[in-house]
């Protein structure tokens, strides 16, 4: 009798514990995203309690009016410093997982800043590129400050100062999957490596490298899709003004300053819908690489 009750306790748990993440995602992710759906097809303001049903006029003109596409040059600024990112964070990476003096402490250093609010980090930056901000103060101490620049009001730096906000905020987090990644090896393969005499740069190349690759490929995904959905760090830093607007800060905007909630749902859907194809088109690529 004990063991029966036991067993539908078990039951009871189990259940519980699966009907509540499914009813928090649905309720949350894929209710909103049907609403998202229907509302991409009307033309309601986002306060009106009718909704015209326009069919795909929204989506005509987000595809055919050039205004709403050329804000994703913005996103190529992104996309170039993913790679810088993932370059640094796979060097750190490769560097920390052998015997470092304070390796603990260096990879707090590089970990830290992914744990920040991202509205904290557009504010410190903001602070930092600022007119006679920390920037310019350190490059007019050591004998620089003919390289002073409005790095946020410059259209040729602006994008390129927050790429580099972006990429110092999220190389910690490319850095811990590496680092998981790397030290994942069997060290006696590193072992045998080194008695066979191979150099650091012949382990990298010959071990690390085809050991994590899926990884690579993995983050290289991530850096994509993230560069195509940039938000919160131009939005804090520069608002999307001075040539810093991102397709997603156009969408906010459209919704919510312009009142066109049902134009930025069929926005949001054709972000969500290159999000998924990049995605696709990488894995298939990535596919037919292992193939070789």
């Amino acid at each position: 009798m004990f063991n029966l009750q036991a067993k539908t306790e078990k039951k009871l748990l189990i259940v519980l514990f699966t009907v509540i993440p499914i009813a928090l995602l649905l309720t949350f992710t894929y209710y909103p995203l049907v609403k998202m759906v229907q509302y991409s097809f009307t033309d309601w303001d986002g306060f009106s309690p009718s909704k015209n049903n326009v069919g795909i006029a929204n989506y005509k003109k987000v595809l055919t009016d050039p205004n709403y596409f050329i804000v994703f040059k913005t996103s190529l600024y992104y996309f170039l410093s993913g790679f810088v990112q993932l370059g640094l964070a796979l060097l750190f990476a490769t560097l920390l997982s052998f015997k470092v003096k304070f390796a603990n402490f260096w990879k707090g250093i590089l970990f830290f800043p992914y744990l920040l609010n991202g509205v904290a980090i557009g504010f410190i930056f903001l602070y930092f590129f600022k007119e006679n901000g920390t920037l310019d103060s350190v490059l007019k101490m050591i004998g620089m400050g003919g390289f002073k620049q409005l790095w946020l009001g410059n259209r040729d730096i602006n994008n390129i100062s927050l790429a580099f906000t972006s990429t110092w905020r999220y190389i910690g987090f490319n850095f811990l999957i590496f680092l998981g990644a790397i030290q994942s090896v069997n060290p006696e393969v590193y072992e045998a490596a080194e008695i066979d005499g191979a150099n650091s740069w012949s382990i990298f190349r010959y071990i690390i490298v085809p050991a994590i690759k899926p990884i690579i490929f993995l983050n290289i995904i991530l850096s994509v899709s993230g560069s195509l959905s940039v938000f919160d760090i131009p939005f804090i830093m520069t608002g999307g003004s001075n040539g810093t607007m991102t397709f997603v800060i156009q969408t906010i905007n459209t919704a919510f300053k312009y009142n066109k909630l049902g134009l930025a749902s069929a926005m949001a859907i054709i972000l969500l819908v290159i999000v998924v194809l990049v995605t696709l088109l990488q894995r298939l690529i990535t596919e037919r690489g292992n193939k070789k």
